[in-house]
């Protein structure tokens, strides 16, 4: 008997969302920093037992869009709801649910099996975390509790090992050597993203997406080309930096990432490019992968 099956990964921003996506994967799909929104796309990771297969996808956190593209991410995030077979709803001790209960009424009509994750309880004490149970209980009265600490890895086996039990029996969805459904150059986008969030304060990281227009791969050797495109001529200075140190940085830090990421050395150039009110530009949200409708 072989089981498969769609786990969805949805809940507000900054509760942990990509850092259990990537311990439940065991690798790093999705970047993660301490800055709302961080993630944008929905992403696949798919882990593989011989007679399982558990596709896991991140979501972008659930908001109030202010942006088209913002109106892209939301997309990403309730279209997690319609094809789930396990939904994962993840909160954090911080979190408050009344932000997006529409969201949370349609987490409570969905048909799929639903876990309630409670994230980051290595920051609380016993009595609180008691609290915290029996409110989401009230919340969400369909979802089985699992308190957890991704980043302590505290608790994931179980939370896993009950993903397994509630998986349908189906053939694989993916080949069975596949980690995930995006593309080299995606991943080589997000570290140069990551690395923007990490580096740049208030709106510069929400302003930048990030385009590889060349990736070549040699035999010792990948040369990649990538362009940063931001929405004013004042955020591209800000980028670059005096005498380009802040890019260089940003350059120096991606680079070493990606290498451990493909194990090989690499070539990595950064570019800057201006592209006015890009988050608003249906056309240029389509080429970035956001398929606005």
């Amino acid at each position: 008997m072989h089981k498969s099956g769609f786990v969805n990964i949805v809940g507000n921003p900054n509760v942990g969302k990509s850092t259990l996506m990537n311990a439940l994967v065991g690798e790093k799909i999705s970047i993660i920093t301490s800055k709302a929104q961080t993630t944008r796309h929905r992403i696949l990771g798919i882990v593989n037992g011989e007679d399982f297969q558990i596709v896991y996808s991140d979501t972008p956190g659930v908001l109030k869009p202010n942006y088209r593209l913002q109106e892209s991410m939301l997309r990403f995030s309730r279209s997690a709801l319609s094809d789930a077979d396990v939904l994962l709803y993840v909160t954090d001790v911080f979190d408050n649910h009344e932000k997006n209960l529409d969201f949370i009424e349609k987490v409570n009509q969905n048909p799929a099996k639903i876990l309630l994750v409670i994230n980051k309880i290595d920051l609380i004490n016993q009595e609180k975390l008691e609290e915290l149970v029996e409110k989401w209980e009230s919340v969400l009265p369909k979802a089985e509790i699992f308190p957890i600490s991704a980043i302590e890895k505290f608790n994931i086996e179980p939370l896993f090992q009950r993903i397994k039990e509630l998986l349908p029996e189906s053939p694989p969805f993916f080949d069975k050597d596949q980690l995930t459904d995006k593309s080299e150059r995606f991943f080589v986008t997000e570290i140069i993203r990551e690395k923007i969030l990490l580096n740049y304060k208030k709106e510069i990281p929400y302003s930048v997406e990030v385009e590889v227009e060349e990736f070549k791969e040699e035999e010792n050797l990948i040369r990649i080309n990538a362009v940063i495109y931001v929405e004013r001529e004042s955020q591209k200075g800000i980028i670059i930096g005096k005498g380009g140190k802040a890019i260089k940085r940003v350059g120096s830090e991606a680079r070493k990432d990606i290498e451990a990421f493909f194990e090989k050395k690499v070539y990595l150039e950064l570019f800057v490019k201006v592209e006015k009110d890009w988050r608003n530009k249906e056309i240029k949200l389509k080429s970035f992968g956001y398929r606005p409708e």
